[in-house]
């Protein structure tokens, strides 16, 4: 006869709510000769329909058998084998029992319903009719109150439920471990993702209490969010139909074990994540973005795990250990201490080992001292079962289950420990808000990404936009009082304020390093108290007045219980028992807990008196009521030192940070402390900042209690004083802005606030002002704006008492001082950071002016690239040669392509170089041409891509003395065009050019080998001043023969000339090897590819996209030995060319075969229109 099988399951009622169901399914044989009778008909009327339907229709019965493949015939017989026979077998029918309950008390309500079943399966009668449990159970046993324990009777024993208080995490009574023995960390981590960011998730098993087990343990972990979708984790067969909502669901769904996962079908997949529960195995959906900090956490959660002898990849074979497992009292499973053996007997392992050598001396040194072993071992393993009031196996399933919640809690607390700043407060009514909930932003996603390390924004950027979340910061605006706020909230809330209270202790705590759980033996300590010290027993099972015959007991059979008798409510006596009066309880709790008070050892009032002064000691601000002056000075003064030194601290980090490995090697730094994430710190640096500018100020904000009061103040100054601001400061330009006939860029703090203030996406005062300290850091001027600000002594005394930081002189001229210290290095976090806003740029085109550009009459057009995309085509009015224009955040320029439509008599256009500013940042960059755009001129190039660098604070202060042109010719142009006086262009000798060669590739190479934070632009290094493209023309322009009078011949006219050369080879057949074969190949297929693009960019922009395109595909080397090889380089090179050096063409070869371990991606810009 099968075991008794128990499951839970979940009731959700409309509005949301839950009630918990327990059942146990058993087996009793039937009595019944009339139903047996039935029975054994039943199953002869199916079989003999079997067979009528599987005989096959040959009656040729040697050929069937003979075949031996004969289906029908087998599984007839096997049919008849498991067939009814009443003489023979015993009948049993199914039967289950049901506890429902209104929290989810499982480990109690298990034993509650296997102590009914083993009352009827007993030899010997239970001790009262089964009715008088029950009536306890349902009248007689109340839920537990917060923070409390409660023994209640069941048949054979004490049971015993405790409640966690409402400073601990929610009541959770299922098995983790279950969960991690059946999936593994690293699955179960996957799948707690999939869940976050509400993906449907099936899971699937033939075990209904895993099913329940796995969902209830996900959705417990995602504390403190709740899942707000479809919510089944036992799905009835009836509702299958659920599997094909399009909205996120949870639900599990039973297999018979026999069907495999091949056969369900199953709709919109790519966004499923499948679990096979049974069979240690996930399905993932597409782009599941990775858990901030996965390897740490698993490795976390692994250390745990493997504490309590449990394989962090999983029990693959659990089925199996857990039906051997069954035939174990839990009693006998002994603490992790002894490594999880099995204890039946005092021998246990000790014994095991008496045989070794080592224990043998190590038993003789120890009854030396008079001690024996055993006692040692009773002692304490009685003194565990004085305190712990359950048996040690269930013992441990609490302190795992604390555990491994607790890490998972944590996770969260660290990652949301600044949630409330950026919860955007409503204007109005609670009512009018709830109603236009649907149009309402409730949170500054965009202000609160950007203080997160980049590694962790791919998951947060679509956590923070699900229905969890909102839901979770809508709780948060609704509950304004402690009172009124949601439990998990409060509890939630009360953890982000210890971090909070340590960050301030220890401010280089905000870091992306990862930070271990620190509340888990606080945590197991509750749990270990209650079970420890029972708080309440509930009343004992009494006889009930039943009738004479009622609660009959009969061996082996579960008895009709008598409705009339458990119908009934209890007499007053046992009113105070009521869960819906626990009046009288609280009143006794109450009291217990003031004698509690009373009563105190010395260590806990001495441990108290300890955690009171600590608390004392976090607190942000020293309080200076009822205090002497001198002591309200001392404070003050030593409050004030600590924020300094911590800017001292801060900004040195932050530098020796962005110097990276340089500074380190300088000595500047540990090895360790850098590789933190730039967010992070800057974000870190706005903490400080706001403790700073929130010290002392006369009225402390309620909804914000870091607002940048002193911004605020200064924005809503008059107009007239505003405007007499800006004329005071149009006379100071930015370095940067100096640049012949861009008009110039004012310093203006009050413009800087107004870009930021017209930002949409920043919804929150401190996104705003963070928003504004990225803007002032990248602008290089944070320490002078805040020394305008501060300079305005009216306002600071209006919003600031005597003591507060920003009224100490000479700390304030410190603390200024150290944030000077950030114009040192450069900085992109505003740029980098918001991504998607909106920002003007200013263009300016500097054509030669000798050379007749004001007669040009084409239409001009131009495109501007970074890192972050482009600006697609712009086109120019004609004669206007500086225009502004709007576009989403480019990123750092790379590349400007420039060009016109070659229209008009004079359509042929000499230009200097261009100029383009972001208008928010002021970031200037420069992008040198000096060549022709027109057919005929140059190289008949009617479009340039020009790269771009921008400037720094030394070109700018040389160019400030001089506001015309640079008088040196521009560096693409002495390098590019062969002129037809050769002699006018520095000849370079080959030593000179293998020197450029080798200075570029190892420019590409250090690219590659610098961290991703601090690479620069690749683009540059190809295309640059002296990046490959320029070292590549050196080495082709060398020993070129001088050209016929009046005519250029460029580079691209030889590769031509090489590629014809090779077409017609090829024709003829005449290829000398397999290898070389492929090379000319591949080097004909790509000038085609070049020369048929629709793009109009010149010979010497052909040239520039072959090399790109060779270094992309690890090419160039190859061509480089093609073409030394090649008779028309005979033709048109001198003898003394370094082409036509073997010696040299070898070294050339080797150095830029180093290029090819690297995966080398190129800009769009450069190789538009081309698909190779």
């Amino acid at each position: 006869m099968q075991e008794p099988q128990f499951h839970s399951f979940i009731i959700t009622r409309e509005d949301g709510s839950r009630t918990f169901g327990f059942s146990l399914t058993f087996y009793e044989e039937v009595t019944s000769k009339q139903i047996c009778t039935a029975m054994q008909t039943l199953y002869q009327m199916h079989n003999a329909e079997y067979d009528i339907l599987h005989t096959p229709p040959t009656n040729d019965k040697d050929s069937c058998s003979s075949t031996g493949d004969c289906n029908g015939t087998s599984i007839s017989k096997l049919q008849r084998f498991n067939s009814y026979d009443i003489s023979r077998d015993t009948l049993y029918v199914s039967k289950c029992i049901c506890l429902i309950t209104p929290m989810s008390f499982m480990k109690a309500c298990k034993k509650v319903l296997e102590q009914l079943h083993q009352a009827v399966t007993s030899p010997q009668p239970p001790p009262l009719p089964l009715e008088s449990y029950i009536y306890n159970i349902l009248y007689e046993v109340p839920l537990p109150p917060a923070g409390r324990s409660l023994k209640f009777s069941g048949v054979y024993g004490p049971i015993i439920c405790q409640r966690p208080s409402t400073n601990e995490l929610p009541l959770f009574d299922f098995p983790v471990k279950e969960v991690f023995e059946l999936l593994g960390v690293e699955n179960v981590v996957q799948l707690f993702t999939c869940a976050l960011l509400e993906f449907q998730i099936l899971l699937y098993s033939q075990h209904y209490q895993r099913l329940m087990t796995v969902a209830e343990t996900i959705t417990a972990l995602m504390f403190p969010f709740q899942w707000q979708h479809v919510y089944v984790p036992i799905l009835p067969a009836s509702l299958l139909h659920f599997l094909d909502a399009p909205v996120p669901y949870l639900m599990g769904l039973h297999s018979n074990g026999l069907d495999d996962r091949s056969k369900l079908e199953l709709p919109q997949e790519a966004n499923l994540c499948f679990v096979d529960v049974d069979n240690h195995f996930i399905e993932l959906p597409e782009d599941l973005p990775q858990f901030p900090n996965k390897l740490e956490f698993v490795q976390e959660i692994s250390e745990i795990l493997t504490a309590f002898g449990i394989p962090p990849e999983g029990n693959l074979h659990y089925s199996e250990s857990a039906s051997k497992m069954k035939s174990l009292r839990a009693c006998d499973l002994v603490s992790d201490k002894r490594n999880g053996n099995v204890a039946g007997s005092p021998l246990n392992s000790y014994e095991l080992l008496k045989e070794n050598e080592t224990i043998a001396r190590l038993q003789a040194l120890v009854k030396r001292t008079g001690v024996s072993l055993e006692k040692v071992r009773e002692e304490t393993s009685s003194k565990k079962d004085l305190k712990i009031q359950c048996d040690e196996e269930e013992f441990k399933i609490y302190q795992l289950n604390i555990q491994i919640r607790e890490i998972f809690a944590n996770r969260f607390t660290q990652m949301f420990a600044d949630y409330e700043v950026f919860v955007i407060q409503p204007s109005q009514d609670k009512e009018s808000w709830f109603t236009n909930r649907e149009q309402m932003q409730n949170f500054d996603k965009a202000s609160f990404l950007s203080d997160q390390p980049e590694p962790y924004l791919p998951f947060l950027s679509r956590f923070l936009e699900t229905q969890m979340f909102a839901s979770f910061i809508d709780n948060k605006i609704m509950c304004h009082d402690e009172d009124d706020k949601d439990p998990i909230l409060r509890v939630f809330d009360s953890r982000v304020d210890k971090i909070r209270l340590l960050n301030v202790r220890t401010p280089t705590l905000r870091t992306s390093m990862y930070q271990k759980c620190t509340t888990i033996d606080e945590a197991e300590k509750s749990i270990e108290l209650r079970l420890a010290k029972i708080d309440h027993t509930a009343v004992h099972p009494h006889l009930l007045d039943m009738k004479i015959g009622q609660g009959k007991y009969e061996l082996g059979f579960f008895p009709k219980l008598q409705s009339d008798v458990l119908s009934t409510g209890p007499s007053s006596v046992y009113r105070w028992t009521k869960r819906n009066a626990p009046a009288q309880w609280r009143r006794k709790d109450r009291q217990k807990q003031h004698t509690e008070h009373l009563r105190l050892d010395n260590d806990q009032r001495e441990k108290y008196i300890q955690e009171a002064r600590n608390l004392g000691s976090t607190i942000r601000q020293p309080k200076l009521s009822n205090l002497s002056p001198s002591v309200i000075a001392q404070t003050n003064w030593k409050f004030v030192e600590g924020l300094l030194k911590e800017c001292r601290n801060k900004t040195k980090r932050m530098l020796v940070e962005k110097m990276g490995r340089e500074a380190v090697e300088l000595g500047h730094g540990e090895v360790n402390i850098t590789g933190v994430e730039e967010n992070t710190l800057i974000a870190s640096l706005c903490d400080l900042l706001e403790r700073i500018w929130s010290h002392g100020l006369q009225v402390k904000q309620v909804r914000n209690k870091y607002s940048y009061m002193l911004l605020n103040g200064f924005l809503l100054k008059e107009d007239s004083v505003l405007l007499d601001l800006g004329i005071l400061l149009d006379s100071e330009r930015r370095k940067s802005d100096t640049s012949p006939g861009m008009s110039p860029l004012r310093i203006s703090l009050v413009q800087d606030m107004r870009h930021i203030q017209n930002i949409s996406e920043i919804k929150t005062d401190v996104g705003k002002a963070r928003a504004w300290v990225r803007l002032s850091m990248e602008k290089k001027l944070l320490s002078r704006h805040l020394k305008q600000l501060l300079s305005d002594h009216e306002l600071t005394k209006k919003l600031y008492k005597r003591y507060a930081f920003l009224r100490c002189d000479d700390e304030k001229e410190q603390f200024l001082y150290h944030l000077l210290s950030f114009n040192a290095v450069d900085y992109f976090c505003f740029t980098n950071v918001f991504t998607t806003i909106l920002i003007p740029y200013h263009i300016l085109i500097v054509p030669s002016k000798k050379l007749g550009g004001s007669m040009f009459t084409a239409n001009p057009w131009i495109c501007i690239s970074g890192e972050l995309g482009e600006t697609g085509v712009l086109q120019i009015p004609r004669n206007l040669l500086e225009m502004t224009f709007e576009c989403q955040n480019l990123g750092k320029l790379t590349t400007v392509q420039i060009g016109h439509d070659n229209s008009g008599l004079y359509a042929k256009w000499l230009v200097e170089y261009v100029m383009v500013r972001n208008e928010i940042t002021g970031h200037t960059y420069k992008f040198p041409c000096g060549r022709w755009l027109g057919k005929g001129m140059d190289d008949g190039s009617l479009e340039r891509v020009l790269v771009g660098e921008l400037l720094t604070s030394n070109t700018e202060a040389d160019e400030r003395q001089c506001r015309t042109p640079p008088l040196q010719q521009s560096p693409s142009m002495i390098r590019r065009l062969v002129t037809i006086s050769p002699n006018n262009k520095p000849k370079l000798n080959t030593g000179q050019i293998q020197e450029a060669i080798g200075e570029a590739v190892n420019g590409i190479v250090k690219h590659f080998h610098k961290p991703e934070k601090e690479r620069g632009s690749l683009t540059l290094l190809l295309c640059g001043e002296s990046g490959l493209v320029s070292a590549l023309e050196q080495v082709f322009q060398h020993g070129f023969k001088s050209p016929r009078l009046f005519k250029n011949v460029f580079i691209w006219d030889f590769l031509e000339k090489a590629q014809t050369y090779y077409e017609t080879l090829e024709q003829n057949e005449m290829v000398p090897e397999e290898n070389w074969q492929t090379r000319a190949r591949n080097f004909c297929r790509f000038i085609t590819a070049i020369n048929n693009n629709p793009r109009n960019i010149g010979k010497d922009g052909k040239f520039q996209m072959l090399v790109c395109l060779g270094a992309r595909d690890h090419l160039l080397h190859h061509w480089i030995a093609l073409l030394a090889d090649c008779p028309i380089t005979a033709q048109m090179y001198e003898d003394t060319a370094l082409i036509k050096d073997h010696t040299l063409v070898n070294s050339l070869i080797r150095v830029l075969q180093t290029l090819q371990e690297f995966n080398i991606t190129l800009e769009a810009s450069l190789v538009k229109g081309i698909d190779i």
